[in-house]
């Protein structure tokens, strides 16, 4: 007979951001505890407030499944002595094991039998068993920040206040430091202060409804959505959806009622990113825009609550969130009394990196590297370029950006439009932080482009040349981000970009001491990208074995590699595809043997030998253009229609001949053949 299983863990309230995290921690923890402790169930949920943490299990079994384990003892040759009498080793491990002699069994291991011991456990009562499991859940809980309390012991995200466990309805005695477990729960903290008492995972959850706590997350979520989408039409206006914001919202109150609150129109003036930003970074509420999807003076506020006294709580908020709007507008006024460029001499004073030099020096090496990457991919729009890149980081020198640090980039863009300066050139300043997470936005205008890949070959090229790089989890320069963005600029794009170039170009702008040179910057840079652009196509679903195939490619050219691994993902659909790889395994096999590079036709001895060396200048002259033209299947179903001949060729000539001079005349060949494999990619790496 199943039963159920509730764990409650009542806290201080916990940070709504990390929330999400704890309750995927919980779920994987409970199940690896249960699973451990053999204890099968039919239903696993989590439930989770700003005040608690809590396990649901249903279908859960009323006692351990038996466990059978096998222990190994003596070698069977050293457990009987000649006469077939057990020794005083096989004796002792029966003993140990608690088992008899007759119980012994042999298997063999690794080249020798050895005796072997079967060991059965009996399955424990459930609720016997559950306060162990229940405090290593507790007590194993791998939160990113915890904290202790008190004279505790335990590390916990928050205080633990109290612990409900029950299992069908008993208590399951439990102890975490000077907190005991019970049936007492506690609903929201001034609506329902009092301890509730429950039986079981229904009666919790009903209960702490009337006592106005949503246990449920998702249950939660939808009706503060609902909440907020209806205030927002009785405004006459729609939500801007947000799913980061409602979900730290869902975290943040336990009983949800959604309000609306206005201000003054005025406001409206201020670009609306900074509107949008103060109001959900600053606020947590929800930006309200009309059917045309600009900005009303309005927002959605949800309170953790009842809708008692709801306009009180709006008209408190609208004075609060009047003094942030009331803030940003000062900053703008002060910012825009000067133009833009004039904060580009301050930059001199702002450290980008301790041993990299100044904010300054970083902007000169952009306008140069950024007009180089331009020229490069045949930009036309030279001047916006350096242009933007003069101004690209002038912001930062602003009080908005400096109050609101989320906002650099964007209020460049701004300012810069406000000071007249080029469309173009305002959309590049912007665009030069893109992409700034993983999904975001990726720039469109060819300013945008070069200054966007300059600015992240600059941050890569600085930090390895001096040594700093991601270490496991440690990347506090966000190199990582970096090399993403460049891969998924190119790519996006379509753009023949020779990074070594670049990497090269980039390392000449620094005047800094550095401790790489140039040679081991470019080897270690484009090795780190490589291996962004491997996990990228990865995550598009390419197999492996094809990125190995074309990882390593020739060529610093990450749309080639990425245009080569598609291809050859389709390539190995093809029928001719076995030709392929026939043609070139056994040339392969044998060209990595010593030989010459230099094939010598006056040494044949067989007609099929001069037919092989024909065949292969032929298709050296022809291959080149199917390479440049992209058209790679063509090419490799050329290189498949060899078979034939080299069928020929090893049916005819002994390669490995004892003659010196002809074997390596052979091999070289073969090598001949083989190169132009590998000049498409590496085809030993695939898996046939």
């Amino acid at each position: 007979m199943s039963k159920e299983l509730l764990l409650e863990i009542g806290t201080e309230e916990m940070p709504a951001l990390l929330l999400p995290g704890a309750i995927d921690d919980l779920r994987k923890l409970a199940e690896s505890e249960l699973n451990t402790a053999r204890l099968s169930y039919e239903n696993l949920r989590i439930g989770s407030t700003p005040r608690r943490l809590t396990l649901m299990v249903e279908g859960l079994s009323e006692k351990q499944a038996e466990s059978v384990r096998e222990v190994r003892g003596p070698r069977a040759d050293k457990a009987f002595d000649a006469e077939g009498r057990p020794t005083k080793a096989v004796q002792g491990f029966a003993r140990s094991q608690g088992v008899s002699l007759d119980e012994l069994v042999t298997r063999e291991v690794g080249g020798h039998t050895y005796i072997f011991a079967s060991i059965r456990e009996e399955g424990q009562p459930t609720i016997q068993v559950l306060p162990d499991v229940l405090r290593r859940i507790i007590t194993g809980m791998p939160f990113p920040r915890s904290m202790r309390w008190g004279y505790s012991e335990i590390r916990f995200i928050r205080p633990i206040r109290w612990i409900v466990a029950l299992f069908d309805g008993e208590v399951i005695p439990l102890e975490i430091e000077n907190v005991t477990s019970g049936d007492l729960t506690y609903g929201h903290r001034f609506l329902h202060p009092e301890a509730i008492k429950v039986s079981g995972i229904d009666d919790y959850i009903e209960k702490l409804r009337q006592a106005y706590v949503i246990v449920d997350v998702q249950e939660r979520r939808e009706w503060i959505w609902e909440q907020v989408r209806r205030v927002a039409e009785n405004q006459g206006g729609t939500v801007l959806e947000d799913d980061e914001l409602l979900e730290e919202v869902t975290f943040l109150v336990e009983y949800p009622t959604a309000f609306a609150g206005t201000f003054s129109s005025d406001y409206l003036n201020i670009p609306p990113e900074v509107l949008v930003t103060t109001m959900k970074e600053h606020q947590r509420y929800f930006p309200v825009v009309d059917n045309q999807g600009k900005l009303m003076p309005v927002f959605i506020g949800v309170r953790n609550g009842t809708s008692d006294n709801i306009q009180v709580v709006a008209e408190g908020n609208q004075r609060v969130l009047k003094a942030r709007l009331e803030d940003a507008y000062f900053f703008y006024r002060e910012d825009t009394k000067e133009p833009l460029e004039s904060k580009v001499k301050l930059l001199d004073n702002v450290i980008y990196q301790a041993r990299l030099g100044t904010i300054g020096e970083k902007t000169r090496r952009l306008q140069n590297l950024s007009v180089f990457i331009a020229g490069e991919l045949g930009f036309e729009q030279i001047e916006q370029t350096n242009r933007a890149a003069l101004l690209c980081k002038a912001d930062l020198e602003t009080s908005m950006v400096y109050e609101f640090p989320e906002l650099q980039g964007i209020m460049g863009r701004n300012y810069a439009l406000l000071d007249g300066e080029d469309p173009v050139v305002a959309q590049a300043i912007f665009e030069h932080y893109l992409p700034r997470f993983a999904g975001d936005e990726l720039p469109v205008t060819p300013p945008g482009i070069a200054l966007s890949l300059a600015e992240k070959f600059d941050n890569l090229v600085g930090n390895f040349a001096i040594g700093v790089r991601p270490t496991g989890s440690q990347d506090p320069y966000a190199l990582r981000r970096q090399a993403l963005g460049i891969v998924a600029i190119i790519l996006s794009s379509k753009l023949e970009l020779d990074l070594e170039q670049v990497i090269r170009r980039s390392y000449r702008e620094f005047t800094a001491r550095l401790d790489l040179d140039e040679e081991e910057t470019v080897s270690s840079v484009m090795d780190f990208i490589r291996l962004r652009l491997r996990g990228v196509l990865q995550d598009e679903g390419i197999p492996y074995d094809i990125l190995d195939a074309v990882i390593n490619l020739d060529t610093s050219q990450l749309l080639l590699i990425s245009e080569r691994a598609r291809a050859l993902t389709e390539i190995k659909e093809q029928a001719y595809f076995e030709d392929l790889m026939v043609a070139f395994n056994r040339p392969f096999n044998l060209s990595r043997k010593e030989g010459g590079r230099l094939v010598r036709p006056e040494l044949f001895e067989d007609q099929a030998e001069q037919e092989l060396y024909e065949a292969t200048a032929r298709l050296n002259q022809e291959l080149p253009g199917y390479l440049n033209r992209r058209e790679y299947s063509a090419y490799c179903e050329k290189l498949a229609a060899m078979r034939p001949c080299l069928d020929k060729f090893f049916d005819r000539v002994m390669v490995m001949v004892e003659d010196d001079q002809i074997r390596e005349n052979r091999l070289a060949l073969l090598k001949q053949v083989v190169q132009m494999f590998l000049n498409f990619a590496d085809f030993s790496k695939l898996v046939v």
